[in-house]
C-alpha cells in the first residue's frame, strides 16, 4: 500500500487537508487529517487530484509529421506525445485522429492508420504509460470519409466519433475571411491556392455534407460509438447533433449554440487554450462566458496539452466555480460521458490514477502522476 499525507485532497463535492491510500491499482482509502509523516509521501501540502481524462487532442499528428514534409518513425512519435501528455497530468487520452483530408501540404497525416497501429503496438508493448483510446474526427464533407471510417467502426480502441464539417461558410468557419485567414496562416496558401480551396471545398460539402453525416451517424448507432457533435454554431446544428444521437457538444461556436447544447442535456466542451487565452484563437465565443453562464461541463486540452490542468485552476480563480467542480470538467464529467466509470474521482475503489498539482499564483505546476498507483511522472 501506498499513503499520501499532508495533501489538499480535491473530491467530488469538497477540498480538505487528509490523506489517501492507494493499493494494487485502486483507491483503497480517502481521508480528512494529519498523518504521520513517516508512514507516507508527505505532499506538502500540494493538491492531489483525479487524473485528467482527455477526450479531444490531436497533438499526436504534430509529433507525426514535425515539419512540413518531414515524417517521423511512428512509434517514437507515439511515445513521445504519451511522455507529452504525461507531464501535464493526462493520464486517460483519447487521440483525436483526422479522417477525411481537407489541404494537401505535407503538413499532418493523410491516413490515420500507420499511427493507430503505432498507438496499438506500443499499447501492447507496455511501451505507454497514459491509458490510450480513439477518437475519429470525421470530416463529413470530404469524399472518402465514410470508406475510411468503416475499418475502424468496429475497433474497440475507438470510444468516440465526432462529425465536423470545417467547410468555408460553416460552423468554426462561418466568416469565409476567416477561413481564408487561418489556412493562409497555417498552410501559407497563396490568394490563388485558397481561392481554388474554398471553390473545391464548397463543391464538396454541397455533394458529401449531409450523406456522410447520416451514413457515419448510423454506423455509431450500430456499434454503440458516442457520438459527439463539433463547432456548432446555431441552434438547428445543435438539433441536429441531438438527432444523431450526440451526448458531447464540442466547442460551440457561439453563445446561442452553447445555451441550446446545455438545456438539451449535452455535454458542453470547451477548449483550455481559449480559456487561458482568453479568447478564441479563431474568433468564437470566449470559453469563460460559458463558464459564467454555467454552460461548461468538460475542458479539452485541444492543441496545447499543457492547458488543461492550468485551464481548470483558472475556472477556480478567475471564473469563482468551485474547484471540485472546475476539476471534475477534466476528470470525472469527460469520464463519465464516454462510459469509463472506473476513474475520474478520488473515491474508494476507483483507479488510481493521480495527480499532484502544486498552484503559485495561477501557474499550474505538475509535480507528479501516477496512473494505476504506479508512479509514471
Amino acid at each position: 500500500m501506498t499513503l499520501f499525507t499532508n495533501a489538499r485532497i480535491v473530491t467530488p463535492d469538497d477540498v480538505f487537508s487528509g490523506s489517501l491510500a492507494m493499493e494494487d491499482g485502486l483507491i483503497a482509502a480517502v481521508e480528512p487529517g494529519h498523518q504521520p509523516v513517516r508512514s507516507g509521501l508527505d505532499l506538502d501540502g500540494d493538491y492531489l487530484v483525479p487524473g485528467v481524462v482527455e477526450l479531444h487532442t490531436d497533438v499526436l499528428e504534430r509529433h507525426a509529421i514535425p515539419r512540413p514534409g518531414v515524417q517521423w518513425p511512428e512509434v517514437p512519435a507515439v511515445l513521445a506525445y504519451d511522455s507529452q501528455l504525461l507531464g501535464a497530468g493526462i493520464t486517460t487520452v483519447f487521440d483525436s485522429l483526422a479522417i477525411g483530408y481537407l489541404v494537401d501540404t505535407g503538413q499532418r497525416p493523410r491516413d490515420p492508420r500507420p499511427l493507430v497501429e503505432a498507438i496499438r503496438t506500443a499499447r501492447a508493448a507496455g511501451l505507454l504509460r497514459a491509458d490510450h483510446y480513439l477518437h475519429m474526427r470525421c470530416e463529413v464533407s470530404t469524399a472518402l470519409v465514410v470508406q475510411d471510417f468503416i475499418p475502424f467502426a468496429d475497433d474497440p480502441m475507438v470510444r468516440l466519433v465526432s462529425l465536423m464539417d470545417h467547410a468555408p461558410g460553416q460552423r468554426q468557419f462561418v466568416d469565409v475571411a476567416k477561413y481564408r485567414e487561418y489556412n493562409q496562416g497555417r498552410y501559407g496558401l497563396t490568394e490563388a491556392q485558397l481561392d481554388a480551396l474554398v471553390e473545391r471545398r464548397l463543391e464538396e460539402r454541397a455533394r458529401y455534407a449531409e450523406e456522410h453525416r447520416a451514413a457515419i451517424t448510423a454506423l455509431c448507432r450500430k456499434h454503440g460509438l458516442p457520438v459527439a457533435s463539433h463547432d456548432d454554431a446555431t441552434v438547428a446544428h445543435v438539433d441536429e447533433a441531438m438527432q444523431a444521437g450526440a451526448a458531447i457538444a464540442e466547442f460551440p461556436t457561439t453563445l446561442e449554440a452553447a445555451q441550446a447544447a446545455h438545456e438539451y442535456g449535452l455535454a458542453v466542451l470547451a477548449g483550455a487554450p481559449n480559456l487561458v487565452r482568453g479568447q478564441s484563437h479563431s474568433g468564437n465565443v470566449p470559453a469563460a462566458l460559458l463558464a459564467e453562464r454555467g454552460w461548461l461541463d468538460v475542458l479539452s486540452s485541444d492543441y496545447v496539452p499543457a492547458s488543461v490542468l492550468h485551464g481548470a485552476f483558472l475556472l477556480h480563480l478567475r471564473h469563482r466555480m468551485s474547484l471540485p467542480r472546475a476539476i471534475a470538467t477534466v476528470s470525472a464529467t469527460p469520464a463519465r460521458r464516454v462510459g469509463l466509470e472506473d476513474r475520474g474521482v478520488l473515491a474508494v475503489g476507483r483507479r488510481a490514477d493521480l495527480v499532484r498539482v502544486r498552484v503559485a499564483g495561477d501557474v499550474v505546476v505538475v509535480r507528479g502522476v501516477w496512473v494505476g498507483g504506479e508512479r509514471v511522472a
